[in-house]
Formats: C-alpha cells, sequence, structure tokens
C-alpha cells in the first residue's frame, strides 16, 4: 500500500470509531478489551493519536513520552479525540517525504511507518468501538488486512520483546484466502521468524495453519475475532500459543 492510501484509510476509519463511539456511549463495555469502557478507548486513541502528531510535526528523532489522557467524557471527550485525529491526518498529509523523526521498527521511511501504523491502529480499535456498539462490523479490505498482517507478523512480533514463543520449534501457517498471500511463522524459544510468500510456500506443510480471508485472519490474529472465526488445521498448539501471548500492549 501507497502511504496516501494508508492517510486515506487512518482518516476513514477514525470517522468510524468516533460514530460507533457515540452510538454505543462512552460508558459501553468494550468486548474485546476487557475491563475497557468506550470512554477509555476514545481517551487512549487521542492520546496515541496526540503523540504521533507530535513526533511527525516536531520532528523529534528520539522517543518522547506521550501526553497523558484527559479528564474528558460524554461529548467533550468524543470531540477532543476527533480533534486529535484530524490533526494527526493533517500532519501526515503535510509532512515532507523525507521526514526525520523517531520510528521503533523498520520501514521504508519515517513518514512511510507512521501513516501505515496509526492506519492498523486506528482500524483495530475501530472494531473495539464497533463491538461496544453491537451488530455488525465494517469490512477491512483485503489490501489493507494484508498489510496489516505483514506488519504484525513481520514488524511486532519479529522484536525480541514478543511473547510468541515455544520451547520445542513449531511451525504457523498463515494463509489469506481471498489474497493468494500465505506467511509462514517459525516458533522457537527466540522471536518468532516470519516469510511471506506470494506462490507456494516452500518446505512442506506446517505444524498448524489458520486460513480465511484476509479481514478475517486480520482481525484473529489481532485478538479481535475468536479462532473459530478462521479454519485451523493440525495440532492446535501454536494457534492457542499465538492466541495467549501475541497481544500488543501500550508501553
Amino acid at each position: 500500500m501507497e502511504i496516501t492510501d494508508h492517510i486515506e484509510s487512518l482518516a476513514d476509519e477514525g470517522r468510524m470509531l468516533a460514530t460507533a463511539a457515540q452510538e454505543a456511549g462512552t460508558g459501553a463495555q468494550v468486548p474485546t478489551c476487557p475491563g475497557w469502557q468506550v470512554r477509555d478507548l476514545l481517551r487512549h486513541m487521542g492520546m496515541v493519536h496526540r503523540w504521533a502528531t507530535a513526533l511527525v510535526v516536531e520532528g523529534h528523532t528520539s522517543y518522547r513520552p506521550d501526553g497523558g489522557q484527559p479528564d474528558l467524557d460524554g461529548p467533550e471527550l468524543l470531540g477532543w479525540f476527533r480533534e486529535g485525529h484530524g490533526l494527526l491526518v493533517d500532519a501526515l498529509r503535510a509532512a515532507p517525504a523525507g521526514l526525520e523523526c523517531w520510528t521503533f521498527m523498520p520501514a521504508p521511511s519515517p513518514l512511510a511507518f507512521w501513516a501505515r501504523r496509526q492506519s492498523h491502529e486506528t482500524t483495530v480499535h475501530r472494531v473495539d468501538a464497533e463491538s461496544a456498539r453491537g451488530g455488525r462490523l465494517s469490512p477491512v479490505t483485503a489490501d489493507h488486512a494484508v498489510d496489516g498482517i505483514d506488519e504484525l507478523l513481520r514488524g511486532f512480533h519479529a522484536r525480541a520483546r514478543s511473547r510468541v514463543r515455544t520451547r520445542t520449534p513449531r511451525t504457523l501457517r498463515v494463509r489469506a484466502t481471498d489474497a493468494g498471500t500465505t506467511w509462514t511463522v517459525r516458533l522457537s524459544p527466540e522471536p518468532p521468524q516470519t516469510v511471506r510468500h506470494e506462490a507456494a510456500p516452500e518446505g512442506g506443510p506446517a505444524d498448524c495453519e489458520l486460513s480465511a480471508t484476509a479481514g478475517e485472519l486480520y482481525l484473529t490474529l489481532w485478538n479481535r475475532l475468536p479462532l473459530t472465526a478462521v479454519t485451523v488445521t493440525g495440532d492446535r498448539e501454536p494457534a492457542r500459543i499465538w492466541r495467549e501471548n501475541s497481544g500488543v500492549t501500550w508501553s
């Protein structure tokens, strides 16, 4: 996906998040984030958007802590979220291609990193807002989902802090049935190593395979849909290990 695609996705997903949050009400429980209410979701996302905006606009080349969460609720909180989301979209649209600022995963450029990261961050939390509202979830397009799966498997869980590990080496295969894309994730006592395939993967069958549309896989790997949303074949242990250890938390 291009940087402009990520920015437009961020713009759309943030608007949908705000709409779902308004319809749910800030006191509604968020089933996909146990212990959170919609107000917690809005405070978190508004803080993240402003933090990313400051990094982009001010050009910080080293880590800067976030600005904290406000003691707002109801319409004021929704307005604060919408304002921060708009500031981030505007900042990314205006940023130069040669932007220099801090990032925390490899990317073609800092601008590409922040456009992509905030697009997926907002998509996942839009799903949280819609789960609080109830009803059908808005779909995730195949291209966007494939890109997000790639970021999760080859970005987040390639890092030393990943807890997805096994004493005995195992392989987990992730197959997007509507996109022709497959990932082979090698689990071991070390951080997972993932290879992406656009053709039939080499090396024979995996210990476990998850297959579904890219959108279903995306939300399942982010633990927003249950494992029953995808087809699991082979030894279910790698799927369980993923489910129980793959959560990405703010720190």
